[in-house]
């Protein structure tokens, strides 16, 4: 019950900031020139909205969860409101877990927004679209889900402006990762071990990528939907152990 407390807290807290309204006010303006940039076009136009209204959604959403993820905790430390709520009756690892909870609120309905704008413009241009485009974007919020808990771990033990950079490096090279296992055979021994251990230690962020499958009626094998969302679940999992973990052992003066 606390942790669905906590949760409900972020996400009213989370729909008053003005950098949630900026980002999502930009991504629909992106989504929206996509049904604009798709008139100006010969052929594809379908394919051409859907990749850019997916991606809009994939970025901006990745933005909102790295911006408001690493103030969940560092907000309450700057104000000093960590000392308050700790003095009542409330463990750190419900504490942690609602703000997780409340920013996961938070992303799933700006993307319910986002998604929404997305099918009224194709709906509006009388474009087609496959219930397989679903697929794609319920992948893209798990993505999310992984960089808050992501942003939330940096954040139990450094400082918002270290966490904003290490999470966006995450983010970048988890994007990145197979090609870490070439440059590793290319590289010299120490530097082959160093990319290796990058190599199994950060998320496979391309595990979901589905964007590619979304304009086409190609269907994904429920064995590799299985393995993302296992790997994604099982990822999260991790981070928030290690997270409070280290929130349990960490000092406030």
């Amino acid at each position: 019950m606390k942790i669905i407390v906590i949760g409900l807290n972020v996400f009213r807290e989370a729909i008053r900031d003005k950098i949630l309204y900026n980002l999502l006010i930009f991504s629909l303006i992106m989504i929206s020139c996509a049904g604009l940039l798709s008139t100006l076009t010969v052929g594809e136009r379908n394919k051409i909205i859907i990749d850019i209204g997916l991606a809009s959604i994939n970025l901006f959403g990745v933005l909102i969860a790295i911006f408001l993820g690493i103030s969940l905790v560092n907000k309450e430390i700057d104000k000093r409101t960590i000392y308050t709520i700790l003095s009542k009756p409330i463990r750190r690892s419900d504490f942690l877990l609602g703000k997780y909870l409340g920013l996961s609120i938070t992303l799933f309905v700006n993307a319910i927004v986002m998604v929404s704008v997305l099918v009224t413009i194709l709906w509006y241009l009388g474009e087609a679209f496959s219930r397989r485009i679903f697929l794609p974007i319920g992948m893209i919020y798990l993505e999310l889900l992984v960089i808050v808990a992501v942003s939330l771990f940096f954040s139990t033990f450094t400082t918002a402006t270290l966490s904003a950079i290490f999470t966006i490096a995450v983010y970048v090279i988890g994007h990145l990762t197979g090609d870490l296992l070439g440059l590793a055979r290319k590289a010299s021994a120490g530097q082959e071990i160093l990319l290796q251990v990058l190599y199994y230690l950060l998320p496979n962020l391309e595990n979901f990528n589905y964007k590619p499958y979304a304009p086409y009626s190609i269907d994904v094998p429920y064995s590799v939907i299985s393995f993302s969302i296992f790997y994604g679940v099982a990822y999260i999992g991790l981070l928030m152990v290690f997270s409070v973990l280290i929130f349990q052992s960490r000092e406030f003066k």
